[in-house]
């Protein structure tokens, strides 16, 4: 199995996580590997790396491209938002530097077989650890035309969920939508020809996106983890999350915006009776983007939005 994916920011990743020797990082999407592999380099002789990833293709790919530093990495089988209860059944008081690259690799996209992609013809899967029951075609075949309206619009911020709901639904009563290319299809004929070939992204791109977010439970998941990564930091230990749309990234923004919140009582009270404090330093004020020439070799980063922060 040939696991194929290009980290973006990578040089970015690395500086934010203050990576060096002797510390324990956690890299909690492992993907290709790519910034484990970065952070291992960089934490030698004896820093310690926790590689989580709930796709078994990716904890397969790790084990060998990380096998030259096996003593030093452990690789658990799980999903981030489990990150305390991983820490607590490895005997790990708290990491010095925490990685989430919430992006989709090219490996899911060309080489998964399970139907990430409008431009394949494979089952209409989308399950990034084959252990959840629930696939895309359950959602797409299943779900009210309500939900799947929902779905589009909240998740894909989809202007035409209502038609391609409705589309879906009427498709569905004479035949079961159970691929990739069906349900490509199915969105294409939502969009006048003229608007399809003036899109700069493929008319479907945001239905699959909607679907795989829902099928996966990113966002939620995504939520649970911002809620409960703080207690997983040592003291200046740092977080360094890469988001690719903006809806992850507008959870990421606000949930280290308000943990690098002083006080919040109303500007009306002549003191401070609220008592919070700062818990964390934010390091990127600004989401950090990726430059010209790196989007140039590597398009897949080009809506890669990194924002950091050091536990205080």
């Amino acid at each position: 199995m040939s696991y194929r994916h290009i980290p973006a920011m990578l040089s970015e990743t690395i500086h934010y996580l203050g990576c060096s020797s002797g510390k324990t990082y956690v890299d909690c999407t492992l993907g290709g590997a790519g910034h484990a592999q970065a952070i291992c380099r960089a934490m030698l002789p004896d820093g310690s790396l926790i590689g989580i990833d709930q796709d078994r293709d990716a904890i397969e790919n790790a084990r060998r491209v990380l096998a030259v530093y096996e003593s030093r990495v452990t690789l658990v089988h799980d999903n981030f938002a489990s990150l305390p209860r991983i820490l607590s059944d490895l005997k790990v008081s708290g990491a010095d530097g925490i990685l989430a690259d919430l992006g989709i690799s090219w490996h899911h996209l060309q080489a998964s077989g399970r139907g990430f992609s409008f431009q394949k013809e494979e089952p209409l899967d989308m399950r990034m650890d084959v252990r959840a029951e629930i696939r895309a075609a359950d959602i797409v075949n299943g779900a009210q035309e309500s939900e799947l309206i929902r779905i589009f619009r909240d998740y894909g911020e989809e202007r035409r969920a209502r038609r391609i709901a409705r589309r879906i639904v009427d498709v569905r009563k004479r035949k079961p939508i159970l691929t990739s290319a069906q349900l490509a299809g199915i969105v294409l004929d939502c969009v006048p020809q003229k608007m399809a070939v003036r899109q700069k992204i493929h008319p479907a791109t945001r239905v699959f996106m909607a679907l795989r977010i829902a099928v996966n439970h990113e966002l939620e998941r995504l939520e649970t983890f911002m809620d409960h990564v703080l207690d997983c930091l040592n003291s200046k230990g740092r977080l360094c999350v890469l988001s690719f749309h903006s809806l992850e990234d507008r959870i990421v923004k606000h949930r280290i915006k308000a943990m690098a919140a002083g006080c919040i009582c109303p500007r009306s009270l002549p003191q401070c009776v609220c008592g919070n404090t700062p818990k964390v330093r934010s390091l990127t004020p600004k989401a950090v983007r990726p430059s010209a020439e790196e989007i140039a070799a590597n398009p897949m980063a080009r809506s890669t939005r990194l924002r950091a922060m050091e536990k205080l």
